[in-house]
């Protein structure tokens, strides 16, 4: 999958004529925005393929900015900021980031988390030819479409948390640790530590919760995680 186009946002203008340079070096169209609010707009209007998000902006902060991309897009979202506390980086994947990067930061990091983003995008939309798809009660997870249905009602899902669950469910009852998680979803080439494992499944159960007493996705203590499935899901 190809990430072509991407919003920049950042009140620094000296950042964001440094992205600017390397992601067009790369090959991207580059929009820039410095503001907010103005952020949002653009967004809408040029359909942008990936985000890279500060925080700490004028008339609407980053964390607002996620929000309201988070309430009708499902684009791929990583936050760009000088807040490196745990607190700041859990919060910011709560509200749907799918990566979150610390200032002072390397360009060249920033170039590839985005290549590894669209490269998990991809493997997973074209791999397998006859698993692009799976199917329980009241559950469905496409990743040709990269959609999740629940009671036959499409969910606007970020790619991550569809990445995981999809996962998940193409190995039920299988439990896994959350550094296998990591590496298996987000990549050898992910920087951060295992409390994204933990946001993105706390994210999904809210989406999931109580849709069907056939499955669920389960903590297994001192472990990992597991998507747990009575047989009959199985057959």
């Amino acid at each position: 999958m190809a990430l072509e186009k991407v919003l920049v946002v950042d009140d620094d203008q000296n950042i964001c004529d440094l992205l600017r340079m390397y992601l067009e070096k790369e090959g991207y169209s580059v929009i820039i925005s410095n503001d907010g609010e103005e952020a949002v707009n653009k967004f809408n209007a040029l359909k942008p393929d990936i985000v890279l998000l500060d925080v700490m902006l004028p008339s609407m902060d980053g964390r607002q900015v996620c929000r309201e991309i988070r309430k009708n897009s499902s684009v791929p979202i990583i936050m760009i900021s000088a807040k490196n506390e745990t607190f700041d980086k859990v919060l910011g994947l709560e509200l749907g980031a799918d990566d979150y990067i610390s200032k002072p930061f390397d360009a060249k990091e920033v170039i590839a988390r985005i290549k590894a983003i669209a490269r998990r995008m991809g493997n997973i939309a074209t791999e397998q030819e006859e698993n692009k798809e799976v199917r329980y009660d009241k559950l469905v997870v496409n990743m040709t479409r990269y959609e999740m249905r629940v009671n036959d009602k499409v969910l606007d899902t970020p790619p991550k948390e569809l990445e995981l669950l999809f996962y998940l469910a193409s190995n039920p009852n299988h439990v896994y640790t959350r550094d296998q998680l990591l590496d298996e979803v987000w990549g050898f080439e992910y920087y951060g530590d295992s409390r994204t494992i933990d946001v993105h499944i706390k994210r999904l159960r809210e989406k999931l919760a109580d849709v069907s007493p056939h499955w669920a996705l389960k903590t297994v203590w001192g472990v990992g995680y597991k998507f747990e499935a009575d047989e009959e899901q199985l057959s």
